[in-house]
């Protein structure tokens, strides 16, 4: 069997081997409610405030900022409906990016339902937002700005600390989706001045289903998940106990191996983009060249759909994919594209490709040697 070769780590990361070890022993043996106070409980709250601590330390926080949620998708809700409706007194103007995952845009959309006015800021080329169009979209009314820390499409890093400044100098709570970044690249939510922080275990070789938000001390918002006491009031629900171990070992292995890894992969990165440059004609690269995720390569290949493209790959043992893998079998141009200002027709062509902890040399060469190939046999079979 043809060794598979897993270049979509922005949709999910296989559980990294000491993660998995971590949780072991939270599903078979200290399964207790960490909410009880017997033995059994006690060692399982230990362990949750144990997680907690170490998920804060990744993103420079105090502990008590960290709630454990099921996942990026519930801490942007969260941040976004909890913060609308805790000051709707004081307004109903949220600004936010034309390129925001659904989990955000989405959110926001049905918040225009309920009588809410919300700003989508246009990017550049590259896909980049400018500070300034936040600065000059802020309203007296406006109750909410969300920008993205780094695009999970086509990995453009945003000026998140910029626009933090001026979020914090206008008085207006700044929430970021760093779903893509938390783990992978450096994130200090200091730096940032940002009051809210979504984060996933899965993007930083953590299990699914677990995620977390930082929540700044004195942050207004109201709850999203009613029921019990958890999480000091704020999210109800009984701990996802195995779950949020292995986040907090995700948190610790990402802090010992991140910069490592970073460097590997922009090497790798950069080697697949020149590559797929100098051997397959009509490509673009998307997403800005240098203020990219170091693991990130997206470009759109004229002439063929990139359906056809990833089912080719995919019978090379090549699995990468042609946008956010939560839009994947949509027929809809991706969103974020369109925004950059790629044609439609060139949009049905895009393949993101991102690396991981185990890509190899091997690996780009393998995808650089069977790429053009299946191109040009594509372009071959178009009527186009």
């Amino acid at each position: 069997m043809e060794e598979l070769i897993y270049l979509d780590h922005a949709a999910t990361t296989p559980v990294h081997p000491r993660v998995r070890e971590a949780m072991m022993p939270y599903i078979s043996d200290y399964y207790g409610n960490p909410e009880t106070l017997y033995s059994a409980g006690v060692t399982a709250s230990e362990a949750v405030e144990d997680a907690r601590g170490k998920v804060a330390a990744l993103i420079n926080c105090d502990p008590s900022e960290i709630y454990f949620t099921s996942g990026g998708t519930e801490s942007d809700n969260w941040a976004i409906k909890g913060t609308a409706f805790a000051r709707r007194d004081k307004g109903r103007h949220i600004i936010t990016s034309s390129i925001e995952h659904h989990a955000v845009l989405v959110p926001c959309q049905f918040l225009e339902k309920e009588g809410f006015d919300v700003t989508y800021l246009p990017v550049d080329s590259d896909g980049l937002v400018n500070p300034d169009d936040v600065k000059k979209a802020i309203r007296k009314d406006t109750i909410l700005v969300s920008i993205m820390h780094a695009n999970n499409e086509v990995g453009t890093i945003e000026p998140v600390g910029e626009i933090g400044r001026i979020t914090r100098e206008a008085g207006v709570p700044f929430h970021v989706d760093a779903v893509q970044t938390v783990g992978n690249y450096p994130v200090d939510v200091r730096e940032m001045g940002c009051e809210m922080l979504a984060l996933s275990a899965h993007k930083l070789y953590g299990p699914k289903g677990v995620g977390a938000m930082y929540l700044r001390r004195g942050t207004r918002i109201v709850q999203l998940m009613h029921g019990g006491g958890q999480e000091k009031g704020k999210r109800a629900g009984t701990h996802n106990v195995p779950g949020i171990v292995g986040l907090g070992k995700a948190a610790e292995v990402a802090m010992e191996e991140m910069e490592p890894a970073m460097e590997r992969d922009a090497k790798l990165r950069d080697r697949l983009i020149d590559g797929i440059s100098e051997r397959i004609t009509g490509t673009r690269l998307n997403g800005h060249r240098e203020k990219r995720l170091p693991n990130n390569v997206n470009v759109c290949v004229e002439r063929v759909e990139g359906e056809a493209m990833l089912l080719s790959l995919d019978m090379k043992g090549i699995s990468c994919s042609s946008g956010s893998a939560c839009t994947t079998g949509s027929l809809d141009p991706s969103h974020v594209l369109l925004a950059l200002g790629v044609p439609v027709e060139v949009t049905h062509g895009s393949l993101r490709f991102t690396l991981g902890r185990l890509t190899s040399e091997d690996h780009i060469n393998h995808v650089l040697d069977v790429l053009p190939g299946i191109v040009e046999k594509l372009r071959r079979m178009s009527p186009v």
